[in-house]
């Protein structure tokens, strides 16, 4: 991908439970990011916007103004974010609009997320049986990958502690207190091997940034960001996947591999360029094994890495600056953005009291979600 791709404005709202429903929580996002820009609705010419639980992304005309434009709805799971962020990429580089606006947002019900069978192209007896309870998933491979690399159920905690401790650094999280590794080892087991203190919850919030070409970005007054990338892929054969029926023998396959790699391609750059970088965390054993997976390094060092606060906010590697998912809590729909948003803080010297140090000039992001699809970014100033 060329760096033809400004993003102007970045907004979000805090994460967690809401009084608000999901719509007016996608609108404050939205009007957060466009005051960013110093721009104004009007100016928006296109929008892609999704949400998993929360309804139609276009019916935010109806209070952001009915100015016409094209917008279109974008479903695509834990990658909705990340989906629409790539449409409205696309758009600018084929010429369709010169200034997009890309939205994610969510509120979920308390309790765990219910989906149906036959939603995702699987009979009811697949749920009757049990088998759409996502903890049990996350179980399963984590526990398979710590068996094949070695990795203990302390290095899980120490990947939970450290969101618990950034949440408290980022005033938009819902997780702000913070947690130990033995809290987090002793506060009952969910799906062995992870306790209750490694998952993320679902909830409520909103993310939206503003794209923009270079021409229109000399126009705006936020401070830009330079989209280098962004990817999306879904699951090839031969990978282990959330409500997969079955999983073939051999070597498996990576969504995230895939979409990070491509991600990495367009950019011209690789995982050893990054300064600062968010990895989808749905629970702790997903950071563990998607840094692998995203090529940031070798299966099983992840051990000798978390050990040593190599991801830490001031390590080599800082991943998860404002808590990921754990500290904020996943509404599906804007957890891609606001991974994004994240970045284009860190890059900016924006992020306050969690601010990487050295002035970090390039960030990466990866989500990923069933049924096996991931979407990723590289961005730098």
């Amino acid at each position: 991908m060329s760096a033809d791709v400004l993003i102007c404005g970045a907004g979000r709202t805090p994460f967690g439970r809401s009084e608000a429903g999901g719509r007016e929580l996608a609108v404050a996002a939205v009007n957060a990011a466009l005051t960013d820009a110093g721009t104004e609705w009007s100016r928006v010419r296109a929008a892609f916007g999704g949400s998993d639980n929360a309804g139609l992304a276009d019916t935010l005309v109806a209070r952001l103004g009915l100015t016409g434009l094209p917008f279109v709805n974008v479903k695509n799971g834990c990658a909705t974010g990340g989906s629409a962020l790539v449409s409205a990429v696309n758009a600018i580089r084929s010429g369709m609009a010169d200034v997009v606006l890309a939205v994610g947002f969510d509120k979920h019900p308390r309790g765990a997320f219910d989906p149906k069978p036959e939603d995702w192209g699987l009979g009811a007896e697949y749920g009757s049986d049990g088998l759409m309870v996502t903890t049990q998933f996350f179980g399963m491979k984590i526990q398979r990958y710590m068996h094949d690399h070695g990795i203990t159920p302390r290095t899980l905690a120490l990947v939970a502690e450290k969101a618990y401790r950034n949440g408290g650094l980022t005033p938009e999280a819902w997780r702000r207190g913070p947690v130990s590794a033995e809290e987090i080892l002793d506060s009952g087991m969910v799906s062995d091997p992870l306790t209750r203190y490694m998952f993320c919850s679902p909830g409520a919030g909103a993310a939206a940034l503003v794209l923009c070409s270079p021409e229109a970005a000399r126009t705006m007054e936020g401070t830009p960001v330079t989209l280098r990338a962004a990817a999306v892929r879904t699951r090839r054969f031969g990978s282990f996947e959330v409500f997969s029926p079955w999983i073939p023998g051999g070597p498996l396959t990576s969504v995230s591999r895939d979409a990070s790699a491509a991600a990495f391609e367009e950019a011209g750059t690789g995982p050893g360029d990054i300064d600062v970088c968010q990895l989808q965390d749905t629970e702790s054993g997903a950071e563990v094994m998607h840094m692998a997976e995203c090529g940031f390094c070798e299966d099983g060092e992840q051990e000798r890495m978390i050990a040593s606060g190599a991801t830490e906010i001031g390590g080599r590697l800082p991943v998860n600056t404002d808590g990921g998912c754990i500290a904020n809590g996943e509404p599906i729909g804007a957890s891609g953005l606001r991974q994004v948003y994240e970045i284009v803080q860190q890059l900016r010297g924006r992020a306050g009291e969690r601010q990487v140090p050295g002035e970090p000039r390039t960030g990466f992001t990866h989500v990923y979600g069933a049924p096996g699809v991931s979407a990723c970014t590289v961005l730098s100033r």
